[in-house]
């Protein structure tokens, strides 16, 4: 596994453009997001009969996949697990918000879609392909690059 500046480094290579990396500094957020907003859309009978806490911030998909893919940020390092640990525990309060006034799914399809259209303009104007088309990674890449990028311009 690459370390993570290998990662941002890999990953600022199609993301040079200054157009594109201020639609990034908007669309990545956004995907990240509505992915969560989506994964908390789906019934979660299941996680609560299994852990019984009847709470909805914790049994719901997007806390397990959060789980998951923290391990995957924790390799990175133990900073880049926590920013992107309140970042996932951001967009799961946010997105129960949402859900308690607004239809979830509706709201995250909605974003999710327009979003990719952004990112996928963003590429167009670069004039290079989407990092994740090379490696499923960047998926994950990416929002952590934008925290990085953002922390920088102070």
């Amino acid at each position: 596994m690459k370390n993570a500046q290998e990662y941002f480094d890999e990953y600022a290579v199609s993301h040079q453009n200054e157009t594109n990396q201020a639609i990034h500094y908007i669309c990545v957020p956004l995907i990240f997001f509505s992915v969560i907003g989506l994964l908390m859309s789906i019934p979660a009978t299941f996680l609560r009969d299994t852990f019984g806490l009847y709470n909805p911030l914790l049994e719901n998909w997007a806390v397990v996949v959060g789980v998951l893919i923290s391990f995957f940020y924790l390799k990175l390092g133990f900073w880049h697990f926590v920013e992107m640990l309140f970042v996932m525990l951001l967009c799961i309060i946010l997105n129960f918000w949402i859900g308690n006034n607004f239809n979830l799914l509706y709201v995250s399809l909605a974003i999710f879609v327009l979003a990719w259209i952004g990112q996928f303009y963003g590429h167009k104007v670069e004039g290079a392909k989407p990092s994740f088309l090379k490696d499923l990674e960047f998926l994950l890449i990416g929002p952590l690059w934008v925290i990085q990028k953002l922390g920088k311009k102070k």
